[in-house]
């Protein structure tokens, strides 16, 4: 598939909205005995969830809220071991398994601003990205990521990593977890919100080009 694309704007983020609702707040201040957190206007919830976060040790309410976000997904002993390696490492780009990586951003960000900065600070890239020429109008996150590697320099982590995945000679399931989210803003503009581990503005070599994405296809 041979499409035309243009980089049209890339920021550096340290928060992303959306993520945590104030549901999650409520339900994160009942775990941290802070009941009846639904009389609290909506506008109060953050500030005292990281008054209520400030109460426990870092490890202790890392281990709370990844219970609440992804217990359901680790195990015990995987949140136990997180909660103490966050403090010092930048795990939402360490952790082995990178479709955790959104998950653990958002959760140490919020941990970041309870602490005032005694975890690491994570950031985040939005891309803008505008596609044209793709007749089939196939559009996910292994296209996006494939046109999108192919304005990065051989330095970069997604070129060093998966150099066979972004030219299509190996399968590329990991591309969606590279692209966190995205979302078309008009006919042939999109916005991509991913790691900055993955993308940062400083690899993007190409800002107008043309992209050939090529699929892998398993031989018989």
């Amino acid at each position: 598939m041979k499409i035309q694309v243009k980089i049209l704007n890339i920021k550096t983020v340290n928060e992303l909205p959306g993520y945590w609702t104030n549901e999650d707040f409520i339900q994160l201040l009942d775990k941290m005995d802070l009941p009846d957190a639904d009389k609290v206007k909506p506008e109060e919830l953050r500030e005292l969830l990281y008054m209520a976060i400030t109460d426990f040790e870092p490890s202790e309410a890392a281990e709370i809220i990844l219970t609440y976000k992804l217990g359901d997904q680790l195990t015990a002993g995987q949140i136990q071991d997180i909660s103490h390696e966050m403090k010092d490492e930048k795990i939402a780009e360490t952790y082995a398994n990178p479709s955790f990586h959104y998950d653990l951003f958002n959760i140490n960000q919020l941990l970041y601003r309870a602490y005032k900065g005694k975890f690491p600070n994570t950031e985040a890239s939005i891309i803008l990205m505008e596609v044209t020429g793709n007749e089939n109008n196939e559009v996910n996150k292994e296209v996006l990521t494939k046109a999108l590697a192919q304005s990065l320099s051989e330095r970069s982590i997604i070129q060093r990593l998966y150099g066979d995945q972004v030219t299509g000679q190996a399968d590329f399931g990991d591309a969606e977890k590279i692209i966190w989210l995205y979302n078309q803003k008009e006919e042939n503009t999109y916005e991509i919100i991913t790691s900055r581990y993955w993308v940062e503005k400083e690899d993007i070599e190409n800002g107008e080009y043309d992209a050939d994405i090529q699929f892998f296809e398993e031989k018989d």
